[in-house]
């Protein structure tokens, strides 16, 4: 990129120490933007964390589930057992 932006400089007729500068202030600023959003973008590393996170609280979930399951068939059994039904 640098190159073609140097080169559209030096056609419109810019000189080379002018076209130059230009082309390192352009980086510098494009710099200067990236470091400003560096914080905010996500790396692979913080997907693959995220990712596994998610994987975990997945297993946490479907056992709480099962558990559940369980405890509300024993409560009612318990029930059916205290309070049988009028025949």
């Amino acid at each position: 990129m640098e190159l073609e932006i140097y080169e559209a400089f030096i056609s419109a007729g810019v000189k080379e120490d002018k076209a130059k500068a230009a082309v390192e202030s352009i980086n510098k600023e494009i710099d200067k933007r990236y470091r400003l959003h560096a914080d905010q973008l996500a790396t692979r590393g913080d997907i693959v964390e995220v990712e596994k996170q998610i994987a975990e609280s997945k297993t946490e979930i479907i056992k709480w589930t099962i558990a559940t399951m369980f405890a509300a068939v024993g409560i009612f059994a318990a029930i059916v057992k205290l309070f049988p039904p009028a025949s």
